[in-house]
Order: C-alpha cells, then structure tokens, then sequence
C-alpha cells in the first residue's frame, strides 16, 4: 500500500477544495460582443484611439446642471461615433458608478422589456460587469419585465454604446434593458421603473440609444431630424411618441420617451442637443447622399432653481412703435395667407422683436372669441412667433372653423408677448392678472394667459380648479396636493 501523507493545514485542504471544483462552477457568465470586427475595430488600441480621437473633436455646449440621461446613436462607429462622442464627452471622467442603457429590440416583437442577466459583457476593451442589483430589482418590479438573453445577440443598439462607456467612463457597472413592441405602454412602464429604483441612489447615468430617420435624402432627412430634435426639446415623452413612432422619425421612440419619463421623474427638466448629424455629413464619401440615416446627440439635465430663475430673467418693454410693428405683421400675414396660402415673407433687424420669445396672438369677433395659439417657450424671433401665431390662431384653432377672407375685416387682432417661465412651489406666488400659468404633469398640460382671470373674474382657487381640471384634463386639485408642477409668466398685452 502506498504511503499517503496527510495535510492538515485548513488552507491547504480550501484551496485543495477549489482545484477539484468543475471549471464551470467557477467561470463567471460573460457574454462575447458580436460586431467587434464588424460595426467596429476589434483591436483593442485601435477602438480605444478611435474613441478618444471622437471625444477630443467634440465640442458640446457647456452644460450646468446634473446630467441625469444621454441620447445617443448606434450605427456602425465610422458612421454615428462622431456624433455619440458629443454626449460621452459631457460625462467624460465623471464619477459614475451604474450606466443604464434603455435599447430596444431590433429583431425579435415580444410584449415587455428584456433585462440583461449575465454576468457581464465582454468588448475588445475588457469586460463590463452587470449591476445584480439593480438588474433584480428592476427584473421584480413589473411583469414587463422579462429575463430574455437572446434579445441581446447580435443587438446593435445596446452593443454600440458600450465602448464609449469604457473610454469615457472607465468600468462602471451596466444594467441593459430592451424594450420589444415599442409601445407607449412599455415605455411608461420601463420609465416609471427605471426612476423608481434609482431615486434613492447616486452617480447613475441612463443612456437612451436612438437613430434618427432611416434612409431619406440629405436635405429632406435634415428637415425631418431637425423637427425630432425640437420634439424631444419639449421634454413631452407621450407627444415625443404619438408624433414619431413608425413614422420614420427615430427607430428607438420607445427607448428615448423612457428615458425622458425616467429623466423627468428624476428632476430633468431641460433637454439640450449636443450634436445632430447624418451619415453624409460623418462619412462623406461612403454614403449616397439620397440614402442617409441621421444621429442625434443629447443630454437630459436637472437645472437648480437658481439656475432656472437666473436664466429666465429678461426685463423687456415694448415700445408703441414695436407694438404696432408686430400687429400689423400679424394682420399682413393672414391677410396674405388667406388670399394666396403663402407665408408673409418678412425680415426685422430691431433688437427688441428678434429676440426669441414667446408669443399668443388672440383674434376676436364681435366681442367674442375667434381663435387664440400660442407658443409659450419661445423658439424663435418674437416678430416671427408673431407672424406664425397669427396664421395658426386663424386657421388652425380646433375650437373654430377657419377665418375667411371676407370676415378678416370684422377680425380683431390682440398680441400676448410673454415672459420666460418661472417655476414655482408656492401658488400663493401667482398674481391674478398679472401672472398666466403653466401646469404639467409627466402627460399633461394647460396654460391660461393672464387675462383670463380678469376677463372671468374667478378667485385663484376657480382659476387653478379649472385650470388643471378643464384645460389640463387633470384632477382640479391636483394644484394644491403637488401632483403637477406649476409655471408662472407675465406678458404684454397689446392690441388694434
């Protein structure tokens, strides 16, 4: 019989333990990224030199404020990487401990949110590693929530945007979701979750992976990105939806309006775009230029109220000459646009009317109402807010029937030009007639000018009742229990 020594060191016996342990019980679950080679290089140093390369070109805006969530693209790297380096560079070398990155499905329809499991994922630049945590908590808190590995094989908008994580923010964990049938619905549901389970926590980041149109030419895909991109300004995520999706507006609508719930929810309320681009203008020369796909970046920021209240300040007091300036552009150009449908071409270099506010143009009849638009946040040149108002408070009013040319004489014309909101947490700050109000929910709005409370003479409770009830379609005292947030403005009124 052979001789056997035995070893009775406890180290010795733990580690001998171990080596008799299957390989498979102790490897960790790593998924291997699918288009290193492919959408991008799989040599480690080149990616890397690629990355930093787009980050150091980029020159977003400055931004002040918390960085709550990017927009970002996902097309091959040669293409949407100049334009992804524009977000990435705003967070760059901050302390970010999770990145959550809201994708979607682009190959398999199932109804919920598929949840990244696995360990980890593992790029040409090294492994990423799942937030467990998180990933389980978000995995239990709603039945949408599903556990579906095979959604993420071969998913571009999720795999995209992992390599700018590791360039830009080192190895932060990762929680990776995508939505299936991009519905209202799953992006309600992914949005309300996603807030939930980070209010509490700190040094997050969610990443919302989008491209814009798809294969339109170069001048009309421009046009079209350029009007998602003031959608998504709006921070309106069911607007955001209902006017883009299938619409050949942006292939990830589910994706962005969840991270605009998530974000808001979170205290963003200032959406800012970075960078908007297309295919031709990232890759000249690869790309037809009748063919392009476009890319947006942008970043969802929670200002401070000082921020808010001192980039809101304008005093501003138009003179009678400006006054009558903008009514007779307003007239002019229903007038114009009522007889030919052309838009008044119309060019004003006085500083007080080109600069960007916003504006209700207000048209009565006989003493009664004929139509009223307006745009609250100014967008463009006052004296153009004006001329566009007046058209839309003409003929787009769903209240009305269209002004014709033979009543526009018996038409009278009343301008509203108005402050930059002020929000507030205390109603007893607004002012009847002096003060028109904004309210909002995640879904809703309304808005009454200042002159409605002088015109119906309601108390401040009659005119917040119906304020939030009638016009916002919320409930009447959602005001008073803090279930909407409240805007105050003042404006100038001024009329024929």
């Amino acid at each position: 019989m052979p001789h056997v020594k035995i070893f009775k060191n406890p180290c010795f016996i733990f580690l001998s333990l171990i080596l008799l342990l299957s390989p498979s019980a102790l490897a960790q679950d790593i998924k291997n990224a699918d288009f290193s080679g492919t959408w991008y290089s799989a040599n480690a140093q080149k990616l890397s030199d690629q990355i930093k390369n787009y980050l150091d070109i980029a020159k977003p805006a400055t931004i002040s404020g918390d960085i709550i969530a990017l927009i970002s693209p996902h097309a091959g790297m040669q293409f949407s990487g100049q334009v992804g380096a524009y977000g990435f560079k705003i967070v760059q070398n901050k302390k970010i401990d999770t990145v959550i990155v809201i994708g979607f499905s682009h190959k398999l329809g199932f109804d919920g949110i598929a949840v990244f499991d696995k360990d980890g994922i593992r790029t040409p630049l090294g492994v990423l590693y799942t937030d467990k945590q998180l990933t389980r908590q978000l995995l239990n808190s709603n039945k949408k929530f599903l556990n579906r590995q095979n959604v993420f094989d071969e998913e571009n908008s999720i795999e995209l945007i992992l390599p700018f994580i590791q360039v830009a923010l080192g190895n932060p964990k990762i929680v990776l979701l995508a939505i299936g049938n991009q519905t209202l619905e799953n992006s309600e549901i992914a949005g309300i979750c996603i807030s939930e389970a980070l209010k509490d926590k700190k040094n997050f980041l969610i990443v919302a992976s989008s491209d814009m149109s798809h294969f339109l030419p170069y001048e009309q895909a421009k046009e079209v990105d350029k009007l998602t991109a003031d959608l998504i300004k709006q921070m309106d995520p069911e607007k955001l939806f209902l006017t883009c999706h299938d619409k050949n507006r942006m292939c990830g609508t589910a994706s962005v309006s969840a991270a605009i719930i998530a974000a808001k929810k979170l205290g963003a309320n200032k959406a800012i775009i970075l960078n908007l681009a297309n295919a031709a203008d990232t890759a000249s020369g690869l790309i037809d230029r009748n063919s392009v796909v476009g890319y947006l970046s942008a970043a969802l920021v929670k200002e401070n109220d000082k921020n808010i209240t001192e980039n809101t300040k304008m005093d501003y007091s138009l003179s009678d000459q400006q006054k009558k300036k903008l009514l007779k552009i307003a007239r002019d150009t229903i007038t114009q646009y009522l007889n030919s449908g052309k838009i008044l071409d119309v060019l004003e270099n006085d500083p007080a009317l080109t600069k960007v506010m916003g504006a209700f143009v207000t048209l009565n009849e006989n003493g009664q109402l004929r139509g009223c638009i307006g745009n609250i946040i100014g967008q463009k040149p006052l004296y153009l807010t004006v001329r566009d108002m007046a058209i839309a408070a003409a003929t787009e009013d769903p209240r009305f029937n269209s002004v014709t040319k033979d009543e526009l004489k018996n038409v009278h014309i009343e301008i509203s030009v108005l402050s930059p909101l002020e929000k507030i947490t205390n109603p007893e700050k607004i002012v009847l007639g002096k003060h028109g109000v904004l309210v909002k929910d995640l879904f809703r709005s309304g808005v009454y000018l200042p002159q409605v409370a002088t015109e119906t003479g309601w108390t401040k409770e009659q005119f917040m009742d119906s304020l939030c009830g009638n016009k916002a379609g919320m409930a009447p005292d959602a005001w008073k229990k803090g279930k909407c947030e409240i805007y105050i403005f003042s404006a100038e009124v001024f009329a024929e």
